[in-house]
């Protein structure tokens, strides 16, 4: 196995989502006092994954997937500080897209 350049090249080998969304919320916490020392900014993400890999797992199992991906990244000095995720499989993003067709 090749060596991945970026923590997301990671999760999408290890994963292989059909959705995976990345915000970058840095700049809205930029001025935290937390942050003003910090040697990156990029430091606040929220992460949106869409795998089959999560089948028959609870929320807490898959998150516990996607941050042992991202354990080097989170322990780095400048690394992600936090990280906000939704993880589903892709029964569930079906359902979902129909309730909000549905207008629920």
């Amino acid at each position: 196995m090749a060596q991945s350049t970026t923590p997301m090249e990671d999760i999408a080998e290890a994963l292989q989502p059909t959705t995976l969304e990345i915000h970058n919320d840095s700049h809205l916490h930029s001025h935290h006092k937390a942050m003003q020392d910090s040697t990156s900014k990029e430091t606040h993400f929220r992460v949106i994954i869409t795998s089959d890999a999560f089948k028959s797992k609870m929320q807490p199992a898959r998150h516990r997937m996607v941050y042992a991906l991202l354990k080097d990244e989170l322990a780095r000095e400048g690394g992600i500080h936090a990280l906000q995720l939704k993880t589903r499989t892709s029964e569930e993003e079906d359902k979902l897209r129909e309730n909000e067709a549905a207008g629920r």
